[in-house]
């Protein structure tokens, strides 16, 4: 797929945000002097095409009174992680989980997981009770709480 200027205006147009209004991608269109639909369309053929990996919503859990958050890093043998990743994804508390490289001897954790929680206390019970389940039986783990936001967006392609 070849993107033409006004594709690169399109991709310009939503990486920071769609507009809060009852009807976003005409509004977008209006800006750039194409339909809604052809908007739609248009987006629509980019993720097809891979151009545009995803679109999500990007919650600013701070505004909304989630100030407890926390990333929780497990040291899990490797023939466990799909295991233990699996359980930690299906709980509620959970909004991301991961798996990374380890990085040893300073770094053996291979797995994270994302916690936000309105107290430190509900956050440090949510693990206390997910810590009482055979997936995380014995896996050593740190939880590491935020204390600074200094960045959260979306991709930015350009």
């Amino acid at each position: 797929m070849v993107l033409t200027e006004k594709d690169y205006r399109l991709i310009a147009s939503i990486q920071d945000g769609l507009p809060l209004v009852s009807h976003p991608y005409a509004e977008i269109g209006r800006w750039l002097g194409m339909g809604e639909n052809e908007v739609i369309c248009r987006i629509a053929e980019m993720q097809k095409r891979g151009i545009i990996k995803r679109m999500g919503v990007v919650v600013r859990h701070r505004e909304l009174g989630y100030t407890a958050n926390a990333m929780v890093v497990w040291d899990v043998p490797d023939e466990k992680v799909d295991e233990a990743g699996s359980f930690l994804a299906a709980q509620r508390c959970i909004t991301l989980c991961y798996q990374r490289r380890r990085s040893p001897p300073e770094w053996p954790y291979n797995l994270f997981c994302m916690i936000h929680g309105l107290s430190r206390r509900t956050v440090l019970a949510s693990i206390g009770q997910m810590l009482a389940a055979p997936e995380l039986d014995d896996i050593p783990y740190q939880v590491l709480f935020s204390s600074r936001r200094f960045k959260q967006r979306g991709g930015h392609y350009r």
